[in-house]
């Protein structure tokens, strides 16, 4: 591919922390008794929560009465509300700092014989519950939380870049961008449905080992050694994305699952890590078109840009998470 795409290289400077944004989460659960367990999952950057705070008009959420723990991606506190408490239904949730954020809230509503699923957006950071009417399938939210993650997964996106820059015929990069696709709705369904369990620690350092793997085939390539990823492409994207499956199902399942509907929640979430993965290969494919007509050439030596790029910040993140193992 001739002047390799210098612009692309924009987003892969901008995008220089791999771990994406991930969504908030309020769990309110309805038990046997009628008493009420909530659960807010708070998503940390680095040492620190987003700074949100969960408001239920009813007054339940007190800091003062949870009880906090922390996960290695959130903040965790959890609520209990005596069977004696106001009815639930026509309660407004507020998240309050939400607006100044691009962090999403997915708030579930789980009672003995029904659930409910809201997503919470910046734009509108509250949501009215209304549980006496029956809900359809959350189909939209579980749909935007997948390609939510795909497209603030900076790691996963840098690997499918790696893969449009190897990759030289449509043929091949159609059965190469399939096999990528198996590979991880396979281990996403394992790992979501407790089949598999691999630490998250391990698979975001193995992940980032495989960018460096494609980073360094790339430059192989560009000095003439084709090796296994430009030869056998699908096989590489096939084995790969077992590993990026592995990382898809730890967002996933950090958020959370109405139990009552896993099958249907991550087929939902596959579907849109699906619709955000063909809308970012085309539109790298759109800006690859468009550059390799322009009307001046870049130096020859642009060429090996990416692959170097590539492989320094999938490097560091490598270093990154394997110390924090």
């Amino acid at each position: 591919m001739k002047n390799i795409v210098f612009i692309i290289l924009l987003f892969t400077f901008l995008a220089s922390d791999a771990h994406e944004i991930r969504p908030a989460y309020l769990e309110i659960r309805e038990t046997a008794d009628h008493s009420l367990s909530i659960t807010w999952k708070q998503p940390l950057m680095g040492e620190y929560g987003v700074p949100l705070h969960p408001v239920i008009s009813a007054g339940w959420l007190q800091d003062s009465t949870a009880e906090q723990s922390y996960t290695e991606s959130y903040l965790v506190k959890h609520w209990k509300v005596s069977p004696a408490h106001v009815t639930l239904d026509a309660q407004t949730i507020t998240i309050y700092g939400l607006e100044k954020t691009i962090t999403d809230v997915l708030v579930q509503i789980i009672l003995p014989q029904s659930s409910f699923t809201y997503l919470v957006k910046p734009i509108r950071p509250f949501v009215k519950l209304n549980i006496s009417k029956p809900q359809p399938p959350p189909v939209w939210q579980y749909i935007q939380l997948g390609i939510y993650h795909i497209w603030t997964g900076v790691d996963h996106l840098l690997f499918l870049f790696g893969l449009l820059l190897l990759v030289r015929t449509r043929s091949l990069l159609i059965w190469t961008i399939t096999a990528f696709t198996i590979a991880h709705s396979i281990t996403l369904a394992l790992a979501t449905l407790h089949i598999v369990n691999v630490s998250s620690a391990f698979t975001e350092a193995a992940i980032a080992l495989s960018i460096v793997f494609l980073g360094v085939e790339l430059v192989h390539h560009y000095q003439g050694k084709n090796g296994l990823a430009f030869k056998f492409p699908w096989l590489v994207s096939f084995l790969f994305g077992l590993l990026h499956g592995l990382g898809f199902a730890t967002a996933l399942s950090d958020v959370g699952l109405p139990q009552n509907n896993i099958p249907m929640a991550l087929f939902l979430f596959n579907v849109g890590v699906e619709l955000g993965q063909l809308s970012y290969v085309t539109l790298m494919l759109l800006l690859i078109a468009v550059i390799k007509r322009p009307r001046f050439q870049f130096p020859a030596w642009s060429v090996r840009i990416p692959a170097y790029v590539i492989g320094t910040l999938a490097t560091y993140w490598f270093i990154e998470r394997v110390l924090a193992i």
